[in-house]
């Protein structure tokens, strides 16, 4: 743990305004001129940057935050892209000098011997070595054409049992008993997101050629190659990702196709089709852990299931209630999707999501309750900013470890145990098949970006090989093959962060581990988590997991072992 905290520093004065570029770079530039002639000058200096990117870093967090939940808002969305097109540009350039001023100095080997900043340098060097002046107004655009993105995922609303309703909360439908109902759902669905199509294409487009060009101005051949430094993936390869999804076709899919099988046998059907998928397969109504109306019923239960899990996690999401740093409906003008965000001069979390009244929404506030637990106790021991977050391959075993943890008390949501059974039930069908939708899109974006001037009638044909080898052979998709062909626009992660979606397939095999260790031993399982989650970044990728006491490892190996619990799992409980 490093002993020089941001929140000592005396280094930003309270006049500062985040905001404005103009109150940033004269503190930048007296960074950029101070004397670093010891280890204590630039042990100093870094508590001084990280008390300055603190307070920037929260800004655009609120900004963004306070623009993802009101999307038709103009005076929220005219701050957000103020800093998007007025400040970033120009942090960006000005970062790139400070971290070149730390990766130059002589003072930097006197820091190292400490793992913490060993791991600092080890990133540092990379984001050194692919910074362009000229790929900053490219990262502007894209930053825009995620706006553009937001806004039109936004506004897709449709009419359907007599309300306005967000393709969110049209999600409840797909899970209703009578068929003629899912059907007309799901069509709606696809019906609206096919209206946009051309537009999701079009951003899209753009989005391939600008990183295209920002690759190749840093002197690689493809953007994945970028990505995979700028992404600070120290510890695998794009050849690693390619044996991950062999070993999730040869592992996952036949568990999967079994499911499958069972699923079309219980309904009873000649064949499943896109409609069929999510429903109870024994016909009984959707569960529905919470009235979508009634949030902060939501919000309580929950806090309830952390406290089971452990007393200290359920006073930490207390006070996230109480400060009301939650956003959890979802309503018109609102940016899908859900996420937490750190507010880093408060040290606080932010929980952001679209709640329907589902079973994947109790599953997504426990996945970004694990995400608000980890920066928590990150932030408790780790003073500086650069070594609050991990890789994000171990970030996601947090909030995927909670999911898992919590499902024992999902009664708290179920009175009667056969919906809490379904409910432990569906969540671990839905790993299943998370594990081939994440192969389809990480393969997906490994050919995208390895062929950046194909076309959309190629990129369409490469999708639909990835959804037959992932996607199983029991969906009719007949007379629905529009909708199958751009099934990949509805996923944020393609346009707001390329490449970032095998973390969750690694994290997924790191949270399946903790699970396993929790149901050994409860206390040692949770104790090894939360002292992992303490660590921060300040630790490479491998050691984090050694930490945790899973090992990082995601060949078939480790696979296996993993899916043959859940089989056994799923065993136990009835459909």
């Amino acid at each position: 743990m490093t002993t020089t905290d941001s929140a000592t520093s005396s280094f930003v004065p309270v006049s500062f305004n985040p905001a404005d570029f103009a109150s940033i770079e004269p503190l930048g530039q007296w960074l950029i001129d101070r004397p670093l002639q010891t280890a204590d000058d630039l042990r100093q200096w870094l508590a001084d940057l990280s008390a300055m990117l603190c307070a920037i870093y929260e800004y655009r967090s609120r900004v963004n935050i306070e623009y993802s939940c009101h999307t038709d808002v103009p005076e929220k969305e005219q701050a957000y892209m103020y800093f998007v097109e007025h400040v970033q540009p120009k942090l960006a350039p000005l970062m790139f000098k400070l971290q070149q001023r730390y990766v130059q100095s002589a003072a930097r080997a006197g820091l190292e011997a400490d793992p913490s900043f060993k791991q600092l340098g080890r990133e540092w060097d990379a984001d050194v070595s692919i910074f362009r002046e000229a790929n900053v107004p490219l990262q502007t655009e894209l930053s825009k054409l995620n706006s553009e993105y937001d806004k039109l995922c936004g506004a897709m609303l449709v009419e359907f049992d007599g309300k306005t309703q967000t393709l969110q909360q049209m999600g409840r439908y797909l899970e209703e008993p009578d068929r003629a109902v899912r059907e007309q759902a799901w069509r709606l669905i696809a019906d609206r997101r096919l209206a946009d199509r051309d537009k999701g294409d079009e951003i899209f487009d753009r989005m391939i050629a600008l990183r295209h060009q920002i690759a190749l101005n840093a002197g690689f051949d493809d953007f994945r190659g970028y990505v995979w430094k700028s992404m600070q993936r120290f510890d695998y390869t794009p050849g690693d990702c390619a044996a991950f999804a062999d070993a999730i076709e040869k592992v996952v899919m036949p568990l999967s196709e079994e499911l499958a099988v069972s699923r079309q046998a219980a309904m009873k059907l000649e064949k499943l089709r896109p409609w069929d998928t999510a429903v109870d397969p024994r016909n009984r109504p959707a569960l529905k852990p919470f009235d979508p109306e009634k949030v902060p019923d939501f919000v309580e239960k929950t806090r309830l299931i952390f406290h089971r899990v452990d007393p200290k996690l359920g006073q930490q999401f207390a006070k996230l209630q109480f400060e009301r740093n939650l956003d959890l409906d979802s309503r018109k003008g609102k940016r899908p999707g859900g996420y937490q965000a750190s507010l880093e001069l408060s040290k606080e979390p932010f929980i952001f999501m679209n709640s329907a009244g589902v079973q994947r929404d109790v599953e997504t506030m426990l996945h970004e309750g694990g995400h608000a637990f980890h920066y928590l106790a990150a932030v408790a021991e780790q003073p500086l900013i650069y070594f609050r977050h991990s890789p994000l391959e171990f970030a996601e075993v947090a909030s995927m470890s909670m999911e898992l943890l919590g499902g024992p008390h999902l009664d708290l949501f179920y009175t009667d145990k056969q919906d809490h059974q379904r409910a432990l039930r569906t969540h671990l069908e839905g790993i299943v098949k998370f594990f081939l939708w994440m192969a389809t899109i990480d393969q997906f974006q490994h050919w995208l970006y390895a062929n950046p001037q194909h076309t959309r009638a190629q990129r369409t044909a490469h999708w639909l090989s990835l959804m037959q080898r992932f996607g199983g052979k029991h969906i009719d998709w007949t007379g629905c093959e529009a909708a199958r062909e751009s099934l990949w626009q509805r996923q944020l992660h393609l346009y707001h962060v390329p490449f970032y979606y095998v973390e969750y397939g690694i994290a997924q095999l790191g949270a399946l581990q903790v699970w396993q260790n929790y149901r050994k031993d409860p206390r040692k399982a949770l104790s090894q988590l939360l002292n992992a989650f303490a660590l921060g970044g300040s630790r490479p990728l491998p050691e984090l997991f050694k930490a945790a006491g899973i090992r990082f490892d995601f060949t078939a190996a480790t696979i296996m072992p993993l899916m043959n619990a859940i089989g056994e799992e799923l065993a136990k409980l009835p459909e």
